[in-house]
């Protein structure tokens, strides 16, 4: 079993992603949507941090040229970050969503320089907007990045074009569409299911509106 196959089972049968289009989740958008993600769940077990942090070594072993800081987004990237820097023995921040109105006012927490170069860990990434946020955060401190890792992405295209649009790469472990086979595979859903929720993935909100949600 490759590396891809193995997550999405890991993330379908932990619960850490779950899919349901005849009963949908309410997203902080508001929006019904048929997947859920929750990455989370994926600290219980020791087996399956460690199996993510590999995969994010082999990632930055494979992409990035030269790293100085490992940095976790807040919250969510934070523990995969930690056991990826402890992996390859780098430094460690992480980034906030904005600066603290109180202490010193930090929006980065923990040592960086300038010019280090700066690897960016997020944990879900759906339009990009968190992960842009603190590679933004962490240029205008002086640090250098010009890749963020993430364990799940739904692959919507906005994500890919505002990613480009800051010259920065972003690499998924698991995408949408990798996940779908697998529950395919898997026999998880239906048929029907499986037609439905790649007609989501085409055009999530047009998809809301034909179901009447």
């Amino acid at each position: 079993m490759n590396n891809v196959a193995k997550i999405s089972r890991i993330a379908l049968q932990s619960g850490a992603i779950r899919l349901n289009p005849e009963n949908p989740f309410t997203w902080a958008s508001g929006y019904k949507m048929p997947i859920y993600n929750d990455n989370r769940l994926l600290l219980g077990k020791a087996e399956h941090r460690s199996f993510i942090a590999e995969i994010f070594e082999s990632f930055a072993e494979k992409y990035v040229e030269k790293l100085d800081v490992i940095a976790g987004t807040a919250t969510a990237g934070i523990p995969h970050a930690t056991s990826l820097a402890d992996r390859l023995k780098k430094p460690l921040i992480y980034v906030r969503a904005s600066e603290k109105n109180h202490g010193m006012g930090n929006q980065i927490e923990g040592p960086l320089e300038q010019g280090q170069n700066v690897l960016v860990i997020e944990d879900l990434i759906s339009t990009g907007g968190s992960a842009i946020n603190a590679v933004n955060a962490i240029r205008k401190a002086g640090g250098i990045v010009k890749h963020c890792f993430c364990i799940f992405s739904y692959g919507f295209p906005e994500a890919g074009i505002r990613f480009d649009e800051i010259n920065c790469q972003f690499h998924s472990i698991l995408t949408f569409p990798d996940l779908l086979k697998k529950a395919e595979s898997m026999k998880m859903l239906s048929n029907d299911q499986i037609e439905s929720l790649a007609a989501w993935h085409r055009d999530p909100f047009k998809w809301g509106e034909t179901k009447g949600f």
